[in-house]
């Protein structure tokens, strides 16, 4: 269970560095060279698509951050984990749900994210 957390935090860092140099460091620890990730307003694929809509999703909500709820749920290659996105200290304006595949490295292959609540329009 740890590690899997260890694993999601990883990927919660990505999205709340804002050091485009240093975003680009932290995907290429976390995502596979192919992974994709898909949600219902962003898709990208490989690392530099990745960074390209983490910047999307940080110019979109500025000075927000990411937050994980609880643990990952884990079997198999598959993770499961709740987070939420707000101001520091602050409640949260959007939430959801991720469902991410783990390569044999250990890094993400690929990440579904489903909203559980987020600002209208």
């Amino acid at each position: 269970m740890a590690s899997h957390d260890a694993a999601i935090d990883r990927y919660i860092a990505c999205w709340n560095e804002v050091d485009p140099v240093r975003r680009r460091a932290l995907i290429a620890e976390t995502f596979t060279e192919a992974a994709r990730y898909v949600d219902p307003m962003l898709e990208g694929e490989g690392h530099a698509g990745i960074d390209a809509l983490i910047a999307a999703a940080q110019a979109h909500f500025p000075g927000a951050r990411f937050r994980r709820r609880g643990h990952a749920d884990a079997h198999h290659d598959r993770l499961r984990f709740a987070w939420e996105l707000g101001p520091e200290g602050a409640a949260a304006v959007a939430g959801g749900t991720d469902l991410a595949v783990v390569a044999a490295d250990g890094r993400l292959a690929s990440v579904t994210g489903f909203l559980d609540f987020a600002p209208q329009g």
